[in-house]
């Protein structure tokens, strides 16, 4: 267990900003008439605060030869199950992360305004459809995980009658948001090189990623390097570090991560999955090394980042423990860049994004930090 345990409050005192709604996007760039590949990219360069704002089949033209992509290659389950609780209410099972033992975290959610349920209790069983079940045993809290106390997050059984992908792929959706207004197929959660369901939400730092797009890189010479990380639900409390997640860094992604920093090459994070899996596993020394498990990893400026130079991201919510890494990054970042102190990057990089109209979440645009 990580032993740093600062809170977003104390990370992101001066991160907060007004994200107007007319910015949250909410529907894929598909149902706007767009290409996945067409949404739109900030490039910001951490030495100098330039800023560069273009679109995302660009993405060739600011990375190099020799560079290494790294991509979480895990897919999106439908983790949205209707469920009645035993007084005949219908709410939402929200799926968060499988655990050692068969068990898993699930969050319970309003079924019309998706909002958080804090009222379970121990031993509280919800009926699935066809024939499924969940049982509540016990809140997921851990010491200063939370302030508040609440029972947001549950360790469960599920018991289902058919094994889980099919049972989810009949009965569950892709879980959404108040801003997602309406339903999307399961095929606009996904990116184009996920290889194994277990994500309750979409790694959507690489949506926009197309084979076209991939056979570009390659061809410039940039490699493409798979881990897999199951991002659990991202809709955290107020003051709570985010949890535990499974991942798995095969052996040949560490070889190339290594090789590459050897030869002073970057390394490119596909989203904050990407980091956490990567710093997880990262010595003192910047040797990444194969492995997987459980990481409850929380990264933040005073951690510090070693084990990338720069990361394609979306952007993040007012507040948001993601943006506590991304202040790592360009605070900080891998242990051979050189910054001045008390770098206003990441604020400077937010607000022209804001000025310039981007969109947020995982339908919106994408923001390329050097």
């Amino acid at each position: 267990m990580n032993a740093l345990r600062s809170t977003p409050v104390e990370i992101l005192d001066d991160l907060s900003f007004v994200l107007p709604p007319e910015l949250e996007a909410a529907e894929p760039p598909e149902a706007r008439g767009l290409a996945r590949d067409e949404v739109r990219l900030m490039v910001s360069y951490r030495r100098d605060d330039r800023i560069v704002h273009t679109g995302f089949r660009d993405l060739p033209r600011f990375l190099r030869a020799g560079d290494v992509l790294v991509v979480n290659t895990s897919g999106t389950m439908n983790a949205a199950v209707p469920a009645t609780r035993a007084n005949g209410a219908a709410i939402t099972l929200h799926l968060s992360t499988h655990l050692p033992a068969d068990l898993w975290t699930v969050e319970l959610r309003s079924r019309e305004e998706t909002k958080p349920l804090l009222d379970g209790k121990p031993g509280e069983t919800l009926r699935l459809p066809g024939g499924g079940v969940a049982i509540l045993h016990t809140s997921y809290l851990s010491q200063n995980r939370s302030r508040h106390g609440t029972n947001r997050l549950w360790v469960s059984t599920l018991n289902l009658p058919t094994s889980l992908n099919d049972y989810l792929d009949r009965h569950g959706a892709p879980i959404r948001y108040g801003y997602v207004r309406e339903g999307w197929p399961p095929g606009y959660y996904q990116t184009v090189y996920a290889t194994e369901k277990g994500s309750a939400e979409m790694p959507s730092a690489g949506r926009a990623f197309t084979p076209e797009l991939i056979t570009r890189l390659v061809a410039g010479g940039v490699q493409v390097a798979p881990l897999l990380l199951h991002t659990g639900v991202a809709s955290l409390e107020d003051d709570e570090p985010p949890y535990e997640e499974f991942y798995r860094v095969p052996p040949a992604t560490a070889r190339a991560i290594n090789a590459a920093r050897a030869a002073g090459r970057r390394v490119v994070a596909v989203g904050t999955t990407v980091v956490r899996a990567l710093e997880t596993v990262t010595d003192a020394e910047g040797d990444s090394h194969p492995g997987e498990g459980w990481t409850d990893l929380f990264i933040t400026p005073e951690r510090g980042v070693g084990s990338v130079d720069a990361m394609l991201t979306g952007l993040h919510e007012p507040r948001s423990t993601h943006l506590a890494m991304l202040q790592a990054l360009v605070e900080g970042g891998s242990r051979c860049a050189v910054l001045s102190p008390g770098s206003d990057h990441l604020r400077t990089a937010y607000a022209e994004a804001l000025q310039e109209g981007y969109l947020w979440h995982e339908f919106g645009d994408l923001h390329l930090i050097l």
